[in-house]
């Protein structure tokens, strides 16, 4: 398989770690481990206590898989396959797809998603929002670009880097075509949780679907991107089992001390959550106030869900020179659509973090500085 550089990862590789102000971040400010410990029961404080790294389950920790299908409607722990998120993605792809087939998929959207699609041979159609209607998703164009080799549809909902969401009924239209063609669905939720109103929630795709595989983890919606821990949801037996062998060749199992700590997480799941939601709040009331004041040089569609949002800038200006001044002049990340494929016009913000208005006020005197 021959994979393009992932355009995303290394323009973070430039800055992430030595830049002062990350705005440009997507996951939750990342949970201290003690402060994560300090909410662990009894029962699972005790595992932490007398832990061993020794190898772990391939599947996961049985106590993991069992918080994890409690996320879910109709989902048994016997249908989780607990990976690195990134790995999920190459698992599913690598077990669904043959070279001959073709996709759909969510477009602009996290770089595996389509790169391993091409990567094994397979015609891969862009599936773009309509930006002026809030970055919708239209399903009829599924209808419109369905071929007869069509094996799979990839979605991403709460949507990176928009933070948009289709309604229940467009929803519920794409998975019934799936289900009428007997098209595949990989559904990356990654970002589930953090929708800013709770009727906004969808229905995870395993939930509706025998054939759908749904991707989530503890990166963001929990603040654990470094405990690496995610997993795939799915009904279907027998695609379970190609996944699952198909791990032989990647991880194995997975980090003892991670599975600990995520159930731990999990176990908390409702204040960890309500946390990050409540911080979310607070950021996005400043970015509205922003985003009024400098509506003259940014257009900016509201997200949904989520702790990122893709603002436009205006006066045909380029993203990339625009970010890499932001970066040079004011020590502040930003990450230009270019890293997308999606045109030199946007970027993307993030809104996670616990220091997002600071940066936000020294990105406010960048711009009045100029």
């Amino acid at each position: 398989m021959n994979l393009k550089p992932f355009k995303l990862e290394r323009y973070f590789a430039q800055y992430e770690f030595s830049v002062k102000y990350l705005l440009s971040s997507s996951d939750c400010d990342g949970l201290k481990q003690n402060e994560l410990l300090a909410l662990a029961d009894s029962e699972v404080k005790q595992l932490w206590d007398n832990l061993t790294l020794g190898y772990t389950e391939s599947l996961g920790h049985p106590l993991l898989r069992e918080e994890i299908a409690k996320l879910y409607k109709g989902i048994t722990p016997e249908n989780s396959l607990v990976v690195v998120p990134e790995e999920g993605i190459y698992i599913a792809l690598q077990s669904i797809l043959e070279s001959s087939d073709h996709v759909i998929c969510s477009f602009p959207g996290y770089q595996s998603l389509y790169e391993i699609s091409e990567g094994l041979g397979c015609e891969v159609t862009r599936w773009l929002p309509e930006e002026d209607n809030g970055w919708k998703f239209n399903p009829d164009f599924l209808e419109k670009n369905i071929k007869p080799n069509t094996k799979l549809i990839i979605i991403n909902f709460p949507h990176n880097p928009t933070g948009s969401m289709p309604s229940i009924q467009d929803f519920q239209q794409i998975m019934n075509i799936a289900k009428e063609k007997n098209i595949f669905v990989l559904s990356d939720e990654m970002y589930r949780f953090l929708e800013y109103k709770e009727g906004d929630r969808l229905p995870s795709a395993c939930e509706l679907y025998d054939n759908a595989v749904s991707l989530f983890g503890m990166s963001k919606t929990f603040g654990m991107a470094g405990a690496r821990i995610g997993w795939v949801v799915t009904k279907n037996e027998e695609l379970y089992k190609k996944m699952a062998t198909f791990k032989d060749h990647t991880t194995i199992c997975s980090s003892a001390p991670s599975e600990i700590l995520s159930i731990i997480a999990l176990r908390a799941k409702d204040k960890i959550i309500a946390d990050n939601l409540n911080l979310i709040e607070s950021n996005l009331g400043l970015l509205d106030t922003f985003f009024s004041d400098y509506a003259h040089l940014f257009k900016w569609n509201r997200p949904i869900a989520g702790t990122i949002g893709f603002a436009k800038l205006l006066k045909n200006s380029s993203a990339l020179e625009f970010c890499q001044k932001v970066v040079t002049e004011a020590n502040i990340m930003l990450l230009p659509s270019t890293v997308y494929d999606y045109g030199d016009s946007h970027f993307r913000l993030g809104f996670g973090q616990k220091n997002m208005p600071e940066a936000l006020t020294k990105l406010r005197e960048y711009l009045s500085g100029r």
